[in-house]
């Protein structure tokens, strides 16, 4: 299987990584929700529980919209993909510290986190809008770091609505030659 077949299956399926942008967003928004009127605790638990299931989470969404979860056989970027989401997830033990020196710089921190393991989704999915997507949440957590360090929420708050709307940007992003734009 050529690489740009790879990537048009990974598309294909994954419907652009819409689904997964939604459940990320759903998961974000939910912890900036339990920030602003619950606390820390509930959202930093939400926050990190609830990244342990963006995966299956993916998968149920894509099922209960009648979409397959399912790459072509053979095709070499699943490994990849399960790659990324490790090397994604160990960063996260340097949010233990963070917190611990200042709670407040969590979300932004992880903002940073998370912008950086999408760098890459670029070339599993073949597609240039998981960069921005990557700068919108590194450079919103360094900015948020630097310059409204005391706001324990408002970095759940940027982070999920940065996350919602590329969720669209993605879904229009594959083009309908793919099967997915009247799928959705």
């Amino acid at each position: 299987m050529h690489i740009e077949d790879a990537q048009r299956d990974v598309r294909t399926v994954f419907a652009g990584g819409f689904y997964g942008q939604m459940v990320c967003a759903v998961i974000w928004l939910a912890s900036a929700a339990l920030a602003t009127w619950v606390s820390p605790k509930a959202s930093i638990t939400t926050a990190v529980v609830g990244g342990f299931f963006i995966y299956p989470l993916t998968l149920l969404s894509l099922h209960v919209s009648g979409r397959s979860a399912a790459l072509a056989s053979g095709n070499p970027l699943g490994q990849l993909g399960m790659q990324v989401a490790i090397g994604g997830a160990i960063p996260m033990l340097l949010l233990v510290p963070v917190a611990q020196l200042r709670l407040t710089l969590f979300f932004p921190a992880l903002m940073i986190i998370i912008g950086a393991h999408y760098l890459p989704f670029i070339f599993l999915y073949g597609m240039r809008a998981f960069l921005p997507l990557s700068a919108a949440l590194a450079g919103g957590g360094v900015l948020l770091a630097l310059y409204a360090p005391h706001s324990f929420s408002l970095g759940a708050w940027i982070g999920g609505a940065i996350l919602f709307v590329f969720a669209w940007v993605l879904r229009f992003s594959v083009p309908a030659s793919a099967g997915n734009a009247s799928s959705y």
